[in-house]
């Protein structure tokens, strides 16, 4: 994997990754539009014509703080389609249907007058996950990693743009933009893997950042305009963070939300598990974030709480059958 701004032959040392933060206190059109624009003209990946890109929005379920904002969303899309880009819109819920999610928290809709609609990151295909050494379950692993059903949609794709919302969660203390890649993996399974392997936060935050390395470029913008704190991902309360924010790196945009929010890179397991990748050479190279708007003092989170303690699953096996029976369901629905 590379970043999306950067060629493959990277030199040694630190490199300067742009990271564009902005304020934007409301979705108010037009400003949230030409806010999106704005952060993704100063630190957006390159794209040209016929370039092929997957948006990979954050659509968890059908609660609209829990998901990208759908006007966010379509920015972002409206943007890509402005530089020529061929553009796909696609994510896979662990419960419910991406298409049913889009329609009733209004991305259908936002994105019907750009002729896109919302896919479903399916037809999954196995990836094996090359874990670091100092993973905690590395030695168990002889074979080496897991393996994930990762849907061909986003392995096929030239570059992939996370939109993520800013929230906490009750696993991985925050999911950002390397967080929401996970929605590559196909349907149920992404339910199974967090029962799975999610019992140990730390290997579980290794697979998601092997998942991110085995992934096409990654870009991102952050919908922080209205973040979640407490709890997360679907259950928390609103935290007006007021903030846009963009990289051609979806890590690099990860650790510079982190400092708008007083942490270190590695204060999260995800974090911790992407700098094991840097120090051992695993596809995450040593950079600086290279602030080109706003920096992260000049925001205001003092206020947003992280979940106190860590869960060390966040799927019940009972909310794995239900989704499963949701899933049928829907299937035989004309």
């Amino acid at each position: 994997m590379t970043d999306a701004s950067f060629p493959a032959s990277r030199p040694a040392g630190p490199r300067a990754l742009p990271v564009a933060l902005l304020a934007c206190p409301d979705y108010a059109a037009p400003r949230l539009r030409q806010t999106v624009f704005q952060a993704l003209e100063a630190a957006g990946p390159r794209v040209g014509a016929g370039l092929r890109v997957l948006v990979k929005p954050n659509l968890i379920t059908a609660q609209p703080l829990a998901c990208s904002d759908p006007e966010v969303t379509a920015a972002v899309c409206a943007w890509l389609l402005e530089q020529g880009a061929n553009v796909e819109v696609a994510d896979s819920p662990g419960f419910g249907r991406a298409e049913a999610v889009a329609r009733k928290i209004g991305l259908e809709e936002a994105l019907r007058p750009l002729k896109l609609r919302v896919r479903a990151l399916d037809r999954p295909v196995p990836v094996r996950l090359h874990l670091p050494a100092s993973s905690p379950a590395s030695s168990a692993s002889p074979e080496g990693g897991p393996r994930f059903m990762v849907s061909r949609r986003a392995l096929e794709c030239d570059l992939i743009l996370s939109v993520p919302r800013v929230k906490a969660h009750s696993q991985m203390l925050l999911t950002l933009a390397v967080k929401n890649c996970f929605g590559c993996v196909s349907g149920l399974r992404k339910a199974l893997i967090h029962t799975r392997e999610g019992r140990d936060p730390g290997y579980f935050a290794d697979c998601l950042a092997a998942l991110w390395a085995a992934l096409p470029p990654v870009a991102a913008l952050a919908d922080g305009v209205r973040a979640m704190h407490v709890t997360g991902p679907s259950r928390g309360k609103p935290f007006v963070l007021g903030l846009i924010g963009a990289s051609p790196s979806a890590v690099a945009l990860d650790e510079a939300l982190c400092a708008v929010l007083g942490l270190a890179p590695d204060a999260t397991p995800l974090g911790a598990a992407l700098e094991r990748r840097k120090a051992e050479g695993c596809g995450a190279a040593g950079w600086r974030a290279a602030y080109v708007l706003q920096r992260p003092e000049d925001f205001n989170a003092r206020d947003f709480e992280l979940p106190r303690e860590l869960a060390h699953t966040s799927f019940h096996p009972a909310r794995f059958v239900k989704s499963c029976v949701r899933r049928l369901w829907a299937a035989c629905k004309p």
